[in-house]
């Protein structure tokens, strides 16, 4: 009996031992969750207690770059860090590519989220047009660019026409090799895609007419529908519009009042969450138009809007940035000189003589092409890993021809 009563009081003791252990370290566990660390200067004085830190996550493409935090070699990218509450200046390199630059501010127990996409520093450019390459136009949703092959003594018959090229990469064997769409002589000619892409509506000095962007239909072929053109016109903006509005509700009434009246244009980036526009007239935005997020950026925004200034406002995190101060064409929808790279993260800036990546908060400002070429002819590819640009390279009699610039 005595053995029986003092096993079971082991038992006991034995249980309650493992709740408290659980209890521990489920308490232990959640505070390290939580971005809290043991104090070190504190138990080197003889008293132990948790540092409330913050995690930094930071996630590159490519990977393998190596994250510094205010000047120290930390780690590599896709790696999570537990940071003291402060601002720190981190940077992200990897030996070919642009380094990656930010002050961050680091809250306590906020997961504090960076994904970096790093940009060659010395990228390679290759011939995609070998006869020329005139008026080069892109569908709204990026993926096809229409361009003029004019006649000259140097340029064949088979080659002179309205030619479209797609802007994605198809896999090793199949052909994405531009396509002539028609033929003929297209010079002063002036043409546009429709809002999906999958026609052109072609004007020329002696008619107007609709082709399809995916096949050849030769001159003698083409219809002239000079007289519809009013009414395909106003389908194609009615299409636009319908889209515009759908992503307008979304919004905040005061910023899509804003950006209807008082915007030179607006352009929702490919997923949705941000807009660049280009204000047309000077305001203050209002703040906290939507709810802020634990985490959200911590750049530095601007909501005193001026006049011609661009900017791009974040619907999640309810953040604003100015992107450029000097006046940058966004009304121009095939040919802007401001465009979001499909990653969405990204804008495109064709800036005179040179071609300009950076962040949607304005920073990371990359020049990844500064050589001759006709502005604002800059186009990015689908995966966002090419640039198609126009230029003679620098030979000023000379045709100007379509290039990719491989950047990442």
């Amino acid at each position: 009996m005595y053995n029986s009563l003092t096993m079971t009081k082991i038992r006991v003791f034995l249980f309650l031992l493992t709740l408290v252990f659980v209890g521990v370290f489920g308490v232990f566990v959640s505070y390290y969750a939580r971005g809290y660390r043991p104090d070190f200067k504190a138990l080197e004085k003889g008293t132990f207690r948790f540092q409330p830190n913050g995690i930094l996550v930071i996630q590159s493409e490519p990977t393998g770059a190596s994250v510094y935090i205010d000047g120290e070699l930390k780690t590599a990218t896709n790696a999570n860090m537990s940071i003291a509450p402060g601002t720190y200046d981190v940077e992200v390199k990897k030996e070919g590519y642009y380094r990656w630059y930010k002050r961050l501010t680091i809250e306590k127990e906020v997961v504090t989220q960076a994904t970096v996409s790093l940009f060659k520093n010395v990228p390679s450019l290759s011939p995609v047009t070998f006869s020329g390459a005139v008026n080069p136009v892109s569908a709204l949703d990026g993926t096809k660019i229409a361009f003029s092959v004019l006649p000259s003594k140097d340029v064949g018959n088979d080659k002179i026409g309205l030619w479209e090229m797609d802007t994605f990469t198809l896999p090793l064997g199949f052909s994405n090799e531009p396509k002539r769409i028609t033929d003929g002589d297209i010079t002063g000619s002036v043409y546009e895609f429709s809002p999906d892409g999958r026609q052109v509506l072609l004007t020329m000095s002696n008619g107007i007419f609709l082709l399809d962007s995916g096949s050849f239909t030769s001159q003698a072929e083409m219809v002239n529908v000079a007289s519809q053109k009013a009414a395909i016109l106003s389908e194609w903006e009615k299409e636009r519009n319908v889209k515009s509005q759908s992503q307008l509700r979304s919004l905040p009434q005061e910023l899509a009042d804003y950006l209807t009246r008082k915007s030179a244009d607006f352009v929702f980036s490919p997923d949705g969450n941000m807009i660049l526009y280009t204000a047309s007239v000077s305001a203050n935005l209002s703040d906290n138009l939507t709810s802020s997020l634990p985490g959200a950026s911590t750049q530095k925004q601007e909501r005193n809007l001026t006049e011609k200034r661009s900017y791009v406002y974040d619907i999640k995190e309810d953040r604003n940035f100015l992107i450029t101060e000097s006046p940058a064409s966004l009304s121009n929808r095939q040919t802007p000189a401001l465009r979001w790279m499909p990653s969405g993260k990204h804008i495109l800036f064709a800036d005179g003589a040179q071609v300009v990546i950076m962040d949607y908060d304005g920073t990371n400002r990359q020049l990844v092409y500064s050589g001759s070429y006709i502005a604002p002819f800059a186009f990015p590819y689908s995966n966002s890993t090419k640039i198609l640009i126009l230029t003679n390279l620098g030979a000023a009699n000379t045709t100007p021809n379509l290039y990719t610039l491989t950047v990442k």
